[in-house]
């Protein structure tokens, strides 16, 4: 499994809007049923309200070249040029959860 975290940052709340419309055009739902996909969720740092932080993860290597070939990429790439937006990326290699974080997690 493979996560990457994008980090989009703009100004008076663009970086929220990007991810509104993300949701409701059904883009952010495409990418989330492309082969490989795992998760794609937005998120707001409660310090940083000018931030939205997606967390995007992937089976492997080739499901992430795949969805950057996709039309897809093009729909992004123009959002974030409307909001405009910058971007910092984590990126995780890994198969899931640590032992022993289940004493940890209340359910």
């Amino acid at each position: 499994m493979i996560t990457v975290n994008l980090y989009y940052t703009g100004i008076n709340g663009a970086a929220r809007r990007f991810a509104e419309e993300m949701e409701a055009s059904g883009t952010a739902d495409a990418i989330r049923a492309e082969a490989g996909n795992l998760r794609y969720a937005y998120f707001v740092p409660m310090d940083d309200p000018e931030t939205v932080l997606l967390i995007d993860s992937w089976e492997n290597q080739e499901a992430i070249d795949r969805h950057h070939a996709s039309p897809m990429m093009a729909t992004i790439a123009a959002l974030r040029e409307k909001y405009d937006l910058h971007m910092r990326a984590e990126r995780f290699i890994g198969a899931g959860d640590a032992p022993g974080d289940e004493r940890f997690l209340r359910k």
